[in-house]
C-alpha cells in the first residue's frame, strides 16, 4: 500500500490489576520498540490493556476525550507525534 509509518505504539503492553495495582507484561514487552528501531521509525509509546478504554469506545466516547491515566497516555502519544513533526 506504500502507506508511510508515522510511528509505532505497543498496544496491550501491560495489564495493571485494578485491585492491587500490580503490573504484568502478559504478552511480552519491548518488541514494538525494537521493531521501530529496525524500521527507523519513531516509537511513540506503550498503552496498557484497559477495560475503561474498551467500554468508552463501545459507548462511542473516546477515552482520550476524558480525564485520567489513559487519557493522559493518549495525550502523550499525540504530543510525541506533534514534537516529531508528524502533525
Amino acid at each position: 500500500l506504500k502507506t508511510p509509518i508515522l510511528g509505532m505504539i505497543e498496544n496491550m503492553s501491560t495489564y495493571v490489576c485494578p485491585e492491587c495495582g500490580h503490573e504484568a507484561q502478559i504478552f511480552g514487552h519491548g518488541g514494538v520498540e525494537a521493531e521501530a528501531k529496525k524500521l527507523n521509525v519513531p516509537f511513540l509509546g506503550a498503552l496498557p490493556i484497559d477495560l475503561e478504554t474498551r467500554l468508552a469506545g463501545d459507548a462511542g466516547i473516546p477515552i482520550a476525550a476524558g480525564d485520567g491515566p489513559m487519557a493522559a497516555a493518549y495525550a502523550a502519544l499525540a504530543e510525541r507525534l506533534i514534537k516529531g513533526g508528524v502533525v
